[in-house]
């Protein structure tokens, strides 16, 4: 059975359809135009009307719906910036794939694992930590079910090797020497932890 609308929601409906239909009014010619010399006399005097802009019609939101719905979005706003640092940095990664291996190296001809990570969050405006164990200190910890692409996955005990998750149980990352950056399944070597930036 379908659920009966409140009454907070059935006031925003109205409030739209006024909208709509002053916004619509606004943009009609003040007057109405006089017949052509050769039409018909009109029966009725022609009426002129001021119509208020939709922008004067609609009444600022307040009360404490309105301010649920502002601490919503300024609380989204950070959430979807994070998401796109780490979409970045995770398409930044998956560029280098076929570059090769080298202790040491942070890019961009050459990376080791973690010069990969801080390479490829760089370019997507963070800073993180230049080597896998301070890397696993950084951002908020998640558990491997619940793993994002972008998030940064590190194994062995202890921490020293690190790639970010690609997704579908794979990784991006520089693996070993004589290894390029490639993907591979995660599952592959044993799991230590995962952090989120």
């Amino acid at each position: 059975m379908p659920q009966r609308p409140t009454a907070q929601a059935l006031r925003v409906a109205i409030v739209a359809t006024t909208a709509a239909a002053a916004a619509a009014l606004s943009v009609l010619p003040a007057a109405i135009a006089a017949p052509a010399p050769d039409a018909a006399p009109a029966s009725a005097a022609t009426v002129t009307r001021d119509v208020a802009p939709a922008a004067n019609v609609l009444p600022a939101a307040t009360g404490p719906a309105a301010q649920n719905v502002a601490a919503a979005a300024q609380a989204a706003a950070p959430a979807a910036q994070a998401t796109a640092v780490r979409s970045s940095a995770l398409s930044t990664a998956m560029a280098q794939i076929g570059k090769p291996y080298s202790w040491g190296a942070t890019g961009p001809s050459a990376f080791d694992c973690s010069g990969l990570v801080s390479y490829a969050y760089e370019k997507a405006g963070k800073d993180v930590p230049r080597n896998s164990k301070a890397q696993a200190g950084v951002g908020t910890k998640v558990s491997k079910s619940s793993l994002k692409p972008g998030d940064l996955v590190f194994f062995y005990k202890p921490v020293s090797h690190v790639g970010i998750y690609a997704g579908g149980g794979k990784i991006v990352h520089a693996s070993t020497s004589g290894e390029p950056v490639k993907v591979s399944d995660m599952d592959s070597m044993p799991f230590n932890s995962a952090r989120r930036i």
